[in-house]
């Protein structure tokens, strides 16, 4: 299995790792409750190197990269990050990413670790000799800092004015004496910053982040956190609530597609299924009777199987068992009672809008 730069600082403080797409990566370190909890009302970190990095550079790096996305890169300016996703022909994806616009002629995305490779000769084969292209991923790290608390955390080892920096704009920063790139992006529900240093300053980084946060309860998290937070915010985790069978139109995720800004791979496939209407869409429950409701259950409506678990688990900060699923339109309103099959028994749950949780606005 892979490892990231920063697995012996995991072993360090007892993780325990799994094999996640390939890679050996921290689970949890003492309790993943309590790193969830944390990242609520204090502070947690995250490695999250595991992710790829893929830079597109040249004179038609934005058109390039406009083609090959569904969102409109042409609106962001220098230093703003975007939501997007590559997409099939057939309109499916591909992956969602994040788009990075560094400058004109010099665009980042980051993709999930577990379509890194894909990722890179998808863009490959559809950019061809119109930009240059090169997978970075193992020359950086990336932490993410996430929680109420961790701007002012954070505040202490850099030298810009991090309340000036806006959700989904990013900077470049001295950290430790490293230059690294600092995003005020993440993947819990809560405001917090992911952290691009050299691979070989990571380890570093992270210790000195870890003993600047011990005042505020700075505690590393691992992936089961990871997504138990991103579950609450109903933040889709590809491979799961996502995959080359779905699109944005079914996923809920309209809003990262912009049919007016020209042609992209996708356009067309999504047009025809706005045209015909989509026949399920991704839906949020909740438990009415006891039991957890964990990826890949049965889902029933009477007495109809319609569907599975997408993703499902206990919300340590609402104190009940969520998930989600795809539905049929015609019974995915809110109020519409399903029951998930636990274990040979079916237990009712009902659909509820999401977000499960929203951060309190202060």
């Amino acid at each position: 299995m892979k490892r990231t730069p920063l697995f012996s600082a995991h072993q360090e403080l007892g993780a325990r790792f799994i094999d996640f797409a390939g890679w050996e990566m921290p689970v949890q370190y003492e309790s993943a409750l309590q790193e969830h909890l944390v990242v609520r009302t204090h502070a947690g970190l995250f490695d999250v190197s595991h992710m790829g990095r893929i830079e597109i550079r040249g004179r038609n790096a934005l058109s390039a990269v406009q083609k090959i996305t569904c969102n409109d890169v042409n609106r962001l300016a220098d230093g703003q990050a975007q939501y997007s996703a590559l997409l099939f022909n057939e309109g499916t994806f591909v992956d969602d990413i994040l788009v990075y616009r560094i400058d004109a002629e010099h665009l980042l995305i980051c993709v999930n670790a577990s379509n890194r490779e894909k990722d890179y000769h998808w863009i490959v084969q559809h950019i061809g000799m119109e930009a240059e292209i090169r997978d970075f991923s193992d020359d950086y790290a990336q932490l993410a800092l996430q929680g109420p608390l961790s701007q002012a955390l954070l505040q202490k080892l850099v030298d810009v004015d991090l309340g000036q920096l806006k959700s989904y704009w990013f900077t470049f920063t001295k950290i430790n004496g490293t230059r690294s790139m600092v995003s005020r992006t993440g993947y819990t529900g809560e405001d917090g910053f992911e952290i691009y240093p050299p691979s070989q300053e990571a380890e570093k980084i992270w210790k000195r982040l870890l003993a600047t946060g011990t005042e505020c309860e700075l505690t590393p998290a691992g992936l089961a956190a990871r997504n138990t937070l991103r579950l609450e915010a109903r933040l889709a985790l590809y491979g799961n609530d996502i995959n080359e069978t779905t699109t944005p139109w079914e996923a809920g995720l309209n809003w990262i597609v912009k049919l007016e800004k020209g042609e992209f791979i996708g356009k067309q496939a999504l047009l025809r299924q706005k045209e015909t209407g989509i026949s399920r869409k991704l839906v949020g429950f909740e438990m009415v009777e006891r039991g957890i409701a964990r990826d890949h259950f049965p889902v029933y409506y009477r007495d109809r199987l319609v569907g599975h678990v997408t993703s499902g688990s206990f919300a340590p900060t609402l104190q009940k068992a969520i998930g989600l699923t795809y539905l049929p339109p015609a019974i995915a309103n809110p109020g519409t009672e399903i029951s998930i099959d636990i274990r040979g028994k079916r237990i009712k749950a009902n659909v509820v809008p999401t977000p499960f949780y929203r951060r309190p606005v202060n």
